[in-house]
């Protein structure tokens, strides 16, 4: 049984001291590639370089809105440059999105629009971060963006998360799902086709019940996978057969 974590940042500054314990840990729990955005123009020379020394990495750039205050709308043209240079290296855009916690919302819109759009130029799939946003950033997707995508940590509604199947994304299926207080989550993910699903941790962020306060690693997918399968009333082995051909797809 192989799993795919489709959204993990390996190359924060918090694995630095025991990355390679990590990925066994991972690698022991079946956990066999993982995908890693990019955040920030200053982070992605790091990111590219720890990914070519681990064939098992997948690796997207983006400009995240959590870190707004970092970029600038000239950053854009790099993000452009590099994905030409690292052309067939790169699998995705990613991590763009929109956040209403966040300051700055028209550049945030200003800075998504535009990825969402080299994204599409350059045939690559989007690594999608919301909050409070879903409607907007499907009405975004639809108008400017790609034709593959993953909304990453997916809570919303059923209705909303049709929305983006219709559109032919996937959604992101984290830890959410493993706390029973989160039932609009859960119910929509229940409902929503397999082959529109992919397994993921964010990790460091996002623990799972059980594991608050914890610093978040990718072998918990094998957790999330657990959940899901209780979720859906399914068979574990054929569920995870399912959920790692629809993330090499996306990020093939």
């Amino acid at each position: 049984m192989r799993l795919f974590d489709t959204h993990c940042h390996l190359d924060f500054d918090v694995f630095d001291k025991d990355r390679e314990a990590v990925l066994e840990r991972a690698n022991e729990a079946g956990v066999k590639r993982f995908m890693v955005p990019g955040v920030t123009r200053n982070q992605w020379e790091k990111l590219t370089f720890l990914a070519s020394k681990n064939t098992s990495w997948s690796y997207a750039l983006g400009l995240h809105p959590w870190f707004i205050e970092e970029h600038d709308i000239s950053d854009i043209e790099v993000l452009e440059r590099t994905l030409e240079q690292k052309k067939g290296q790169v699998k995705a855009v990613g991590e763009i999105g929109l956040d209403k916690t966040c300051p700055d919302y028209d550049k945030q819109h200003t800075l998504f629009i535009r990825q969402l759009e080299l994204a599409k130029q350059l045939k690559l799939p989007v690594i999608i971060h919301h909050r409070k946003t879903l409607d907007r950033t499907h009405a975004d997707i639809k108008k400017y963006g790609p034709e593959r995508g993953v909304i990453h940590a997916f809570s919303g509604s059923h209705q909303q998360a049709m929305k983006f199947v219709e559109q032919g994304y996937k959604l992101g299926v984290g830890g959410v799902i493993t706390y029973d207080r989160a039932q609009k989550t859960r119910q929509a993910i229940q409902e929503v086709p397999v082959e529109s699903l992919v397994l993921e941790t964010d990790s460091p962020d996002m623990p799972l019940s059980g594991y608050q306060g914890q610093r978040n690693e990718p072998y918990r997918v094998a957790l999330v996978l657990d959940a899901l399968a209780e979720l859906k009333s399914t068979d574990k082995e054929a569920l995870a057969s399912q959920l790692w051909q629809n993330s090499v797809e996306l990020f093939s």
